[in-house]
């Protein structure tokens, strides 16, 4: 068990955290979710002794070992795959090291027999003879293959570097895990087989992650960081949601209800309070009026982007022919003769381990690259707007966001551009703010107001949800839903693709597969998972 005391941490006159407290019991994995900068990567900090608060005290059951996530990508660049793995069991390490220097004298002593003596009968205690088996073996269900262990780290690319220090966090079976983004960079076996993993560790799991159905999966609390303190709730990601909405919902409706009677108590009192034979009720109307009482409540750190998309006009029935489609990148080749017929009211998921043919087949379809071969016909009636996957080159000017906005918007009034940015979670001076010193998630917002103000009628977007919150995801998620348009869209959020899409498209080496099914229904299928085995394995042979 790892628990809280009185935590608080100030920076300056800010509180981020004030006399927090909260216990975390093993055979449990707690969600610890807030909005940006509320603190949950601080508080990960404060629980793993890295960040000292300026007071109360984090307390660990005696004997149990807690093992992080490390962020730094670079710390273990000097050592090999699979010993950057067992060194997440510091004290079976520490022995191997040990026990390894004694082996290697010249002069090995009777002292030096005795030491090692000691230091094998602790590493068996340890399994340590177990322990380079389980290390490769937690490296490939992460997707490490046998011929990256004896690698160094420096030789990894840093989506490799992630799932291997996120392997040497689960190394040695600890007591308490600490996971700051796990599925960061993970392809959706990996993630499954992190959900599976976490299901069967009987430890505690203290998660921070922006990837709902992950949280769903394999959290059975949620520890909801507002206001600089922590409130726990049983039940995963969605329960918290629902009930916490409707928890609002329904202190919101009483207060109104309260606010109706104490309106008519005062007409009562105003009306009849000089009229002798109405005092008696007068009076006690007015006692009446002094209980009640409304709820206090204290608005959410939380805030949600409005996100509407409407067409300006509708499209006919059949959008886009797409005919033998072939597109080369650096004499490579990354689309061979894809045929597809994109259908009005199509949302398709575009799925598929490998990103650059789903990014080089949307570049393709908006003008930005040429074919090498083959040919793509939009429909006469369709406007498209497009969400890249990297879109730097639009924050590349001198401007402030009611004039990076205004040139999207055919109406040109401050008044409106400001409006719509504080819908968007831009208001006041936020409004000002220059492109250049956006961050990630804010770029994205403005990318997404641009696309609403375009009216389009087909949406085109390549990884909408990286760098958002979990509001703004839950927001974006919820306008997709309601748009009553076309959707071509690649994202790696499970529950993003299973609640939007209605036809899924796989591009493979050896071709699409295309069905009209839910996301589930298509990792589901048996004919699928048979077809996908044939079209990945041709390529191989």
């Amino acid at each position: 068990m790892i628990s809280a005391n009185n935590i608080s941490l100030r920076y300056g006159k800010r509180a981020l955290f004030e006399d927090v407290n909260i216990k975390f019991t093993p055979g449990n994995c707690y969600g610890l979710i807030g909005a940006n900068g509320a603190g949950k990567s601080t508080f990960l900090k404060i629980l793993s002794g890295e960040l000292e608060p300026n007071k109360g005290t984090i307390n660990i059951t005696p004997g149990e070992r807690l093992a992080v996530l490390k962020q730094n990508h670079y710390e273990y660049d000097e050592y090999e795959v699979l010993k950057t793995v067992m060194m997440g069991h510091s004290q079976l390490y520490n022995i191997m090291v040990e026990k390894d220097a004694i082996y290697a004298k010249p002069d090995f002593s009777d002292e030096d027999g005795m030491r090692a003596a000691e230091l094998e009968g602790e590493f068996a205690e340890l399994d340590g003879w177990q322990a380079e088996a389980d290390a490769g073996e937690l490296l490939i269900g992460l997707g490490i293959g046998k011929e990256l262990h004896d690698l160094k780290m420096s030789e990894l690319s840093g989506n490799d570097k992630v799932r291997v220090l996120l392997a040497q966090a689960l190394f040695g079976n600890p007591n308490i895990l600490l996971l700051d983004e796990p599925t960061n960079h993970l392809n959706l076996e990996s993630i499954q087989w992190l959900e599976n993993f976490l299901a069967k560790f009987d430890g505690t799991v203290i998660v921070v992650s922006h990837d709902r159905h992950f949280l769903n999966q394999v959290c059975t609390h949620i520890a909801d960081i507002d206001f600089g303190k922590i409130e726990l709730y049983v039940g995963n990601y969605d329960f918290w949601y629902e009930s916490s909405q409707l928890a609002l919902k329904l202190m919101q409706e009483k207060n109104k209800k309260t606010e109706e009677k104490r309106k008519e108590l005062e007409a009562f009192i105003a009306r009849f309070s000089a009229n002798a034979s109405k005092s008696k009720q007068a009076t006690s109307r007015s006692k009446q009026l002094e209980k009640l009482k409304l709820e206090d409540i204290r608005p959410s750190n939380r805030k949600y982007p409005f996100v509407n998309f409407k067409s300006e006009r509708e499209a006919g029935k059949q959008l886009l022919f797409i005919e033998d489609l072939t597109v080369s990148l650096e004499n490579d080749l990354v689309l061979d003769k894809i045929n597809l017929v994109v259908n009005k009211g199509d949302k398709i998921a575009f799925v598929g381990p490998n990103g650059i043919p789903k990014t080089t087949l949307f570049n393709t379809l908006m003008g930005e690259m040429e074919p090498a071969e083959g040919s793509y016909t939009w429909g006469v009636t369709t406007s498209q707007a497009y969400f890249p996957k990297d879109n730097s080159e639009y924050f590349d000017v001198d401007l402030n966001l009611v004039d990076w906005l205004r040139q999207y918007s055919k109406d040109q009034d401050e008044s409106f551009i400001r409006g719509f940015l504080g819908r968007m979670l831009f208001s006041g001076e936020e409004a000002l703010k220059k492109c250049n010193v956006l961050s990630g998630g804010e770029k994205v917002r403005c990318m997404l107001s641009k696309m609403m103000l375009s009216a389009a009628n087909v949406l085109i977007l390549d990884e909408p949800t990286n760098h958002l919150d979990l509001e703004s995801i839950t927001a974006l998620n919820n306008g997709l839903v309601q748009f009553d348009g076309t959707m071509l869209f690649v994202s790696h959020d499970h529950q993003f693709i299973q609640t939007v899409a209605n036809r899924i498209v796989e591009i493979t080496p050896n071709g699409i597969i295309d069905r009209q099914m839910s996301y589930d229904e298509y990792l589901e299928s048996t004919e699928v998972q048979n077809l996908r085995e044939k079209m990945y394995s041709v390529s191989q042979v």
